[in-house]
C-alpha cells in the first residue's frame, strides 16, 4: 500500500485495488505547452457531473488551474490546504472554493478564491478553457475547473488560515517515472477510478489529480478511456 506523501491522511476503502498505467505511458516525457493545452481546450466541451444517483448540491464551487511558462516549461500552481480547515486538511488542491451568490459566475468565484487564498491578482489570469465538472469523493462537492494562463511567474502569498504551502509544479514533473498511479475504489456500489500523482513531499489525489490527468491528456492529445 502507498501511504501517501506529506502530512495528509488518505483513507482507502476496503476492497480497493491497483489500477492501470498512465494514459500517456507510450509517449515520451515531453510535457505539453500552454499553447498545446489552450488549443485542446478550445475544442473541448466540458461535461457535467455524470452521477444521476446523486442530487445536485445546493452550493457548487469553482477552482482555478493557473499555468505559466517557466524555465522548466509549463508550470501549474497548487496549494496544500491548512490543517486547521474543517475538511481536507493538508490535501493538495487548486485554489478555489464555494460559489457565493454575490459572484457573477463560477469564473468570478475562482478568481476571488485565488486572490483570497494565494494573493493572485485577479486581473492576471487569462481564461483559456474549462475542464469537465468533477465531484469530490469525500464531500460530494461539484467543482467547476477553469484553466488560466498567467503572463509571468506570479508573486504569491498564502493565507495561512486556508493554505499551508503553495506548490509550483512543472507539468514535466507529473510525467516522470513512478509519479502517476491509479487505483480502483468501491464507492456507492461501483468501482471508481482514483488517480494519484506522487510528488516530492506531497501526494495529489482525488478530484485534483483527476483534473490534472485530464489537463495532461488534452494537452498531449491522448484519449483517456478511464475518464
Amino acid at each position: 500500500m502507498r501511504p501517501g506523501r506529506g502530512p495528509q491522511v488518505i483513507k482507502r476503502p476496503e476492497g480497493w485495488s491497483a489500477g492501470g498505467a498512465a494514459p500517456w505511458v507510450n509517449l515520451d516525457d515531453t510535457a505539453p505547452t500552454i499553447s498545446d493545452i489552450a488549443l485542446a481546450l478550445n475544442r473541448h466541451i466540458p461535461l457535467d457531473v455524470n452521477r444521476p444517483e446523486v442530487p445536485v448540491p445546493n452550493r457548487t464551487s469553482a477552482v482555478l488551474v493557473p499555468l505559466y511558462e517557466a524555465s522548466e516549461g509549463a508550470t501549474v500552481v497548487l496549494t496544500r490546504r491548512s490543517p486547521d480547515l474543517s475538511s481536507h486538511g493538508h490535501e493538495v488542491s487548486f485554489p478555489g472554493g464555494g460559489h457565493d451568490p454575490a459572484d457573477d459566475d463560477h469564473w468570478a468565484t475562482a478568481l476571488r478564491e485565488a486572490q483570497e487564498e494565494i494573493g493572485l491578482d485577479p486581473t492576471m489570469p487569462r481564461l483559456i478553457g474549462e475542464l469537465d465538472r468533477w465531484m469530490t469523493v469525500g464531500s460530494g462537492s461539484w467543482i467547476h475547473p477553469y484553466v488560466a494562463e498567467l503572463s509571468s511567474p506570479p508573486d504569491l502569498v498564502p493565507d495561512p488560515a486556508e493554505v499551508e504551502l503553495i506548490l509550483r509544479v512543472p507539468l514535466s514533473a507529473l510525467l516522470g517515472d513512478g509519479v502517476f498511479a491509479e487505483e480502483r475504489w468501491p464507492i456507492d456500489g461501483t468501482l471508481r477510478t482514483v488517480t494519484f500523482f506522487e510528488l516530492d513531499g506531497d501526494t495529489v489525489w482525488g478530484a485534483t489529480a483527476a483534473m490534472l490527468r485530464q489537463l495532461l491528456c488534452l494537452g498531449l492529445g491522448v484519449e483517456d478511456l478511464q475518464q
